[in-house]
């Protein structure tokens, strides 16, 4: 790990504060890691909790939907924290192993053809073109 972590006791005001806003929003009573992590560094807590926050919340996209595609972003890059975290959230808005294995063959598949198109150097069509 490149720092420590900051427990809530530990945290100044300014970082309590933002620990306080993601325990009422999510409902959660305890801070997860990631948090502590960024938390050695007020700035960039706040501004990433503010930011998630407002990109997570409910809109056009269902909620679900969103974290089945933090979780296909996460696995594509790796990011072994992320894939734990998403697939908790992803589970309490309702996926099932079933959406959970499709999601994982999508990711998998598109990462394929992402990979070929882009070794093969594969001109794009005019039909997917968007419109001038």
């Amino acid at each position: 790990m490149t720092s420590g972590l900051i427990e809530y006791e530990e945290a100044s005001p300014e970082v309590r504060a933002v620990f306080d806003d993601i325990m009422t929003t999510r409902k959660i009573d305890r801070i997860n890691n990631f948090w502590k992590a960024l938390a050695v560094h007020p700035p960039t807590l706040k501004r990433t909790w503010e930011s998630l926050k407002e990109v997570m919340a409910p809109g056009a996209i269902d909620p679900l939907v969103k974290e089945m595609i933090y979780l296909a972003v996460s696995t594509t890059n790796g990011c072994g924290y992320c894939i734990a975290s998403h697939t908790v959230a992803a589970r309490k808005a309702g996926m099932t192993d079933e959406m959970l294995g499709e999601l994982m063959a999508v990711t998998g598949m598109a990462n394929e053809t992402n990979r070929l198109a882009t070794g093969l150097q594969v001109p794009i069509d005019q039909a997917f073109r968007r419109p001038e």
